[in-house]
């Protein structure tokens, strides 16, 4: 498959028998400036695809960790064309005020999103930033009407939406109509990915800014499963395994079956075996998402085994004529009868990008994605148009999930109006939208942004 046929083909929603001849998809002459906000590991990730499908020149990196920030530096300076080094700032709004920017990439921390995407917008640059685009509802509902406001292109890193076996998964299977009638999925997640290890409180180690890193949070005693990678044991940073996991396969769900907001979501859960951990986030839980003749319904445990060992994190599309089952590494097809079947593993192109092989901790089967991802994402920066995985898209999917873990606190279904983008008669649940902020940072807000 040529690779700008797919994007057009993912960007304008089509699907890849419907494009045409060859033909440039984005200027990929204009040497755009480029900034990183988030050194880790899916901001290297991040930047580094984007570095091989594009002539960017990355002018600044920023990060609280100031050994993450330079070591980043030197593999960028290794890695674009001008091997020029980036500068690094430590404070990204003092990188964003140099002005020197057309594309930002934010990879901080799930509870820094808001406050460093909003930024960015004011600042007039085009925003990629990660999934899930906020902790709380409220913030993306401020993320999105700044994108709006100072007229930002804005892609969320939901790249199931730019992954070649999943887009043509989609058209065979369920744009063709051969499932049928879908009246359930299930997504789901086993992988044992939540932290099992109680260790003590420490200092924070010196190279690490760890009130700046905490920000909006609440603060905490420093411990080593913060940072790096590893702060995903809170929820105090994010929305645990159903905003980590969940918010991908779901926001895939959407996609493939053009839906929207969820009617009523309800879930289920908590800490049922692992209680020695120092984590917070859930070990299981279900939620539903209820689209009136359709349910979608999530699951993870980070304990026992996979339903399916083939299928460990994916979702099953059940329809009255097949059962379509995808996930990051492959689909399997069969219709109702078990006549016809089909199997389709993930797109690798190591041979396109040898670089692949070697670069450290990276995701080898999604980073064609994460390109197609990026693509699609300078061409709506050339259009001015909606990438596919528009901020309302990413404030959608993520929302919708963070209703879910706020359904399991109070331990009642929650009912959402969209137009009025509220809880329905449920003045507790309404609450929950906005997180207090740690002083002095102070809550975004959708109609001042």
């Amino acid at each position: 498959m040529i690779r700008r046929q797919f994007l057009q083909t993912a960007g304008a929603g089509l699907t890849l028998g419907a494009l045409g001849a060859y033909s440039a998809a984005f200027d990929d002459q204009k040497h755009r400036r480029v900034g990183l906000i988030g050194c880790g590991w899916y901001g290297k990730i991040d930047l580094l695809r984007l570095i091989q499908i594009s002539p960017v020149e990355v002018v600044s990196l920023c990060d609280v960790d100031r050994n993450m920030v330079a070591e980043a530096a030197s593999i960028v300076a290794s890695r674009q064309a001008s091997k020029k080094t980036p500068r690094t700032y430590h404070d990204y709004r003092e990188m964003l005020g140099a002005h020197d920017l057309d594309i930002v990439l934010i990879a901080t921390p799930d509870h820094w999103h808001a406050l460093a995407m909003i930024e960015a917008a004011k600042s007039g640059v085009d925003i990629y930033v990660q999934k899930p685009i906020s902790v709380d509802v409220a913030e993306g509902q401020a993320m999105l009407a700044a994108a709006r406001k100072h007229n930002r292109v804005v892609q969320v890193g939901l790249q199931r939406r730019s992954t070649p076996h999943i887009v043509e998964a989609k058209e065979r299977y369920i744009d063709s109509g051969k499932l049928g009638d879908i009246a359930l999925v299930e997504i789901y997640c086993y992988y044992h990915m939540r932290a099992t290890e109680n260790p003590p409180d420490t200092t924070p180690p010196p190279n690490l800014d760890y009130d700046f890193w905490t920000g909006p949070a609440p603060m905490r005693p420093y411990n080593e499963l913060v940072h790096p990678r590893r702060w995903r044991a809170f929820m105090e940073y994010g929305n645990g395994i159903v905003g980590d996991m969940c918010v991908h396969m779901f926001d895939m769900t959407r996609w493939m079956l053009h839906l929207g907001w969820p009617t009523r979501v309800a879930s289920t859960g908590g800490i049922l075996v692992d209680k020695a951990s120092k984590a917070n986030i859930t070990d299981t839980q279900t939620v539903t998402f209820d689209y009136r003749n359709l349910r979608v319904v999530w699951q993870h445990r980070s304990w026992g085994e996979s339903a399916d060992p083939n299928y460990p994190w994916g979702a099953t599309f059940y329809g009255d004529k097949g059962t379509l089952k995808v996930s990051v590494y492959s689909y399997d097809y069969s219709s109702e009868d078990g006549k016809q079947t089909a199997h389709r593993d993930v797109t690798y192109e190591l041979d396109r990008y040898p670089e692949d092989r070697t670069e450290k901790d990276l995701e080898r089967h999604v980073a064609p994605a994460v390109r197609y991802h990026m693509e699609n994402f300078l061409q709506a920066i050339d259009n001015r148009g909606r990438p596919v995985s528009d901020i309302e898209e990413g404030y959608i999917s993520t929302a919708s999930c963070i209703l879910g873990n706020n359904a399991l606190r109070l331990g009642r279904t929650l009912t959402w109006d969209p137009q009025q983008q509220e809880v329905v008669n449920d003045e507790e649940a309404n609450l929950l939208l906005r997180r207090n902020y740690r002083s002095p940072l102070i809550h975004p807000d959708a109609a001042t942004v």
